[in-house]
């Protein structure tokens, strides 16, 4: 996790995105927010592939810093926009992509009911995959929190 400097982050920078929380748990290795209702959900673009604006009660783990917390202490979670974008991506899209691809390739050499069921299947191993790297991407989807004074 890194923590960015209050003084530095500016609220209208667009390749920023924001969303205010509290603190609800501090372990070793990670703090646990809770993350608010956030008002600019309404008119964000990617409201409907996004988790945070479905509920106002998301938790999320971001792995601890030198940085001290207190419980109910009221932070900002910031993710960079190009992140996000990634995630959905990785989340939504390839598997999207892999399954339309094995039901394509696949509905020329056995049935159709076959290929679907395989076009289903091929989302299996790529969900092991990924879980299996969970460590990775944690790594490369780092989370920031902002400190108010």
């Amino acid at each position: 996790m890194k923590l960015l400097d209050l003084k530095s982050f500016t609220e209208g920078d667009s390749k920023m995105i924001t969303h205010q929380g509290v603190v609800s748990k501090i372990a070793s290795t990670k703090i646990t927010v809770v993350l608010k209702g956030n008002i600019n959900c309404e008119g964000c673009k990617a409201q409907s592939a996004c988790g945070v604006s479905d509920s106002n009660d998301k938790e999320i783990d971001i792995s601890n810093s030198i940085e001290t917390f207190k419980l109910n202490e009221t932070v900002e979670v910031v993710l960079k926009k190009e992140l996000g974008l990634k995630a959905v991506f990785w989340a939504y899209f390839f598997p999207f992509i892999l399954m339309v691809l094995v039901l394509v390739v696949s509905s020329f050499f056995v049935k159709e009911w076959v290929a679907g069921l395989l076009s289903l299947c091929v989302l299996i191993p790529y969900y092991v995959v990924i879980y299996m790297l969970k460590n990775t991407f944690q790594q490369a989807f780092q989370i920031s929190i902002l400190k108010f004074n």
